[in-house]
């Protein structure tokens, strides 16, 4: 009767796995020298346990091996990088076919959706591709209005703003045009008089005097000016009269 056929998954035990792993790394390594000798072949295992030790078998020694492998990979990477463009791109051409399909594919979805959205093509959709399409026309539509609100919204709060910071800073120029006002000097009023005129309405309550006084000096100005032009044809009259009697003489 033959053995029964063993499972090969992970052994739980661990006593049985280690039991386990002795006899088959035996067995193992017997197998690799028959094929050495058998097949005339250069022939290096390596085993490290879960324990971590290190098992090796090697015909022609570990080194010699390892360094002709190493030569094998360094050729293979070589030959790969010295591989042409144009052959690379042959190589790789159905591959890159396919890719270009499937993205032409997806260009050509895309803009039968856009034109859809746009309201200009709708062949081949069924009633309910139709209802569907609506819906998201009507969705993207809501979200354009709110959108579009909250601008204009945002838009007079920020005129409301400006407003009121101009209100302020017209109020704040005007009192100190007003402060300014009140402590300007004698000499400056007389040279504009629109501030002496102001500054005597403002001053008018408090000081009837200097009131008096003004309308005094404006009184005598314009009688000395009327008398001036009073007196000016009499002297006319006086050198017409002698002009005449130098002409009889």
């Amino acid at each position: 009767m033959g053995r029964g056929k063993i499972e090969i998954k992970k052994i739980e035990n661990a006593n049985t796995r280690q039991v386990t792993f002795s006899k088959r790394r035996v067995g193992l390594l017997k197998k690799a020298n028959e094929l050495a000798i058998l097949c005339d072949a250069e022939v290096a295992v390596i085993v490290f346990s879960s324990t971590g030790k290190l098992f090796e078998f090697s015909n022609a020694g570990m080194r010699q091996t390892l360094s002709r492998y190493n030569k094998c990979l360094d050729s293979s990477k070589s030959a790969l990088i010295e591989k042409s463009p144009e052959a690379a791109l042959v190589e790789n051409k159905p591959q890159k076919q396919e890719e270009v399909d499937t993205l032409k594919d997806e260009i050509a979805k895309l803009k039968a959706k856009q034109m859809q959205l746009l309201g200009k093509d709708f062949t081949g959709l069924s009633m309910k591709e139709l209802q569907h399409l609506e819906g998201r026309l009507n969705e993207g539509l809501l979200s354009v209005k709110e959108r579009k609100e909250q601008l204009l919204m945002d838009q007079l709060e920020h005129s409301r703003v400006q407003e009121q910071r101009t209100m302020l800073e017209n109020e704040t120029l005007r009192r100190q045009v007003q402060e300014l006002r009140g402590f300007l000097p004698s000499p400056y009023l007389e040279l504009y008089p629109e501030e002496r005129s102001k500054s005597f309405v403002k001053h008018e309550t408090g000081s009837p005097d200097i009131v008096h006084n003004c309308a005094v000096d404006l009184q005598l100005g314009l009688t000395s000016a009327a008398c001036r032009k009073r007196k000016a044809p009499k002297k006319d009259n006086c050198s017409s009269n002698s002009r005449s009697l130098m002409s009889l003489m």
